[in-house]
């Protein structure tokens, strides 16, 4: 039997959402690294923290732009 929903609403605590934000983030750009790696894809990240701080990941040429 499959999982059961899961209601998606935004965590009241803000340590506890940070450290929801940090764990996400980590997660997605190591699914990002994995990507480009296990099929030679050409892979961009980029992720804003509430508090505006830009995180980013690219395994291509830095000269290429969104």
């Amino acid at each position: 039997m499959g999982r059961g929903k899961i209601v998606i609403r935004r965590i009241d605590n803000s340590t506890s959402r940070q450290v929801t934000f940090s764990k996400r983030r980590n997660g997605l750009l190591k699914k990002a690294k994995e990507l480009s790696i296990l099929c030679d894809a050409e892979v961009g990240l980029v992720i804003f923290s509430s508090t505006g701080k830009l995180y980013d990941y690219a395994n291509t040429r830095s000269d290429y732009h969104l």
